[in-house]
């Protein structure tokens, strides 16, 4: 059996509600300011006809890894939910937060209700990180990456607390020998991101992969298409960004994309074939732009 996961991210939805005065005190003011910038390379039909031929692909699961927001207001966060229901169900939609989702401490009260539909695991009703969700062999770990940070930054962190949740996580789905999809907005390893964007305890990350292992790490935020690896106990683990969902101009790499990857098992071995989804210049359809392979070690 072939288990279909698709994966997109950072679709910064618009327009932008307008805020009150009060709202753009603090980090929202250079937030707000810099969205009029951004709100030209963020277009809503096009995001649109990238969820649209999610459908079209019928995917099993669907991953959403963080940024469906911009500056954190209030009144953004019922057009987020209202949109995650246009990706489908809440039993088949995994979502974890990104830094504009978490963009002050105000907002973090509104990003737990709102989002805890997408966000609870399988076995308990509480909205915490990390959450585990398994489909079949799929083990979908979701963590958070999204916490508020000073005006100008946008980097993440998974504090200690959530790390060693994780090594539990990662030790018993691997036990049970299910694959293990880890969801985080932020590149989780050292080199992912430029300085003030990246998560600040990469390296405990990585310590951990490199323990336990993952068959398979997803993220977003730096909105362009990226394979890495990093070391596992059995040999290099795929580390995959995609592109924003909702992105027009730019290089081939940052314009509108979303993943597809097909997950196979044989044996004890997984096979992941990766499909890329998105815009050419100058189209105005969803096509496919390529291909990869990934063999998780064993």
């Amino acid at each position: 059996m072939t288990f279909r996961l698709a994966h997109l991210s950072d679709a910064h939805i618009g327009p932008l509600p307008v805020p009150r005065m009060r709202d753009l005190l603090g980090k929202r003011l250079t937030g707000y300011l810099n969205w009029h910038r951004r709100s030209r390379i963020h277009n809503m039909d096009v995001l649109a006809k990238i969820v649209a031929d999610i459908h079209a692909q019928t995917p099993d699961h669907v991953a959403m890894t963080g940024d469906i927001l911009n500056i954190g207001l209030p009144a953004e966060f019922p057009f987020a939910s209202a949109w995650l229901e246009t990706l489908g169900a809440s039993q088949e939609v995994s979502f974890v937060p990104g830094n504009h989702d978490a963009y002050v401490r105000s907002s973090l009260v509104h990003l737990e209700r709102t989002f805890a539909p997408w966000t609870t695991a399988d076995e308990t009703a509480l909205t915490s990180y990390p959450y585990l969700r398994v489909r079949g062999d799929i083990a979908l770990i979701g963590i958070n990456s999204g916490v508020p940070t000073a005006p100008l930054l946008a980097s993440g962190k998974l504090g200690s607390e959530q790390r060693d949740r994780l090594e539990i996580a990662l030790a018993e789905t691997g036990a049970r020998g299910l694959m293990r999809v880890v969801m985080i907005h932020h590149p989780p390893h050292k080199t992912g991101a430029t300085p003030g964007r990246g998560l600040s305890d990469a390296r405990r990350f990585e310590k951990l992969i490199a323990k336990h292992g993952a068959e398979l790490i997803i993220h977003g935020h730096n909105h362009r298409h990226s394979v890495v690896h990093i070391a596992g106990p059995r040999g290099p683990v795929p580390v995959i960004g995609v592109a924003s969902a909702s992105a027009v101009p730019g290089t081939e790499r940052h314009r509108a994309a979303w993943h597809m990857y097909e997950i196979t098992r044989d044996g004890d071995r997984w096979t992941v074939e990766g499909v890329i989804r998105g815009m050419k210049a100058g189209e105005n359809e969803v096509v496919e732009l390529g291909r990869f392979s990934i063999s998780p070690a064993v």
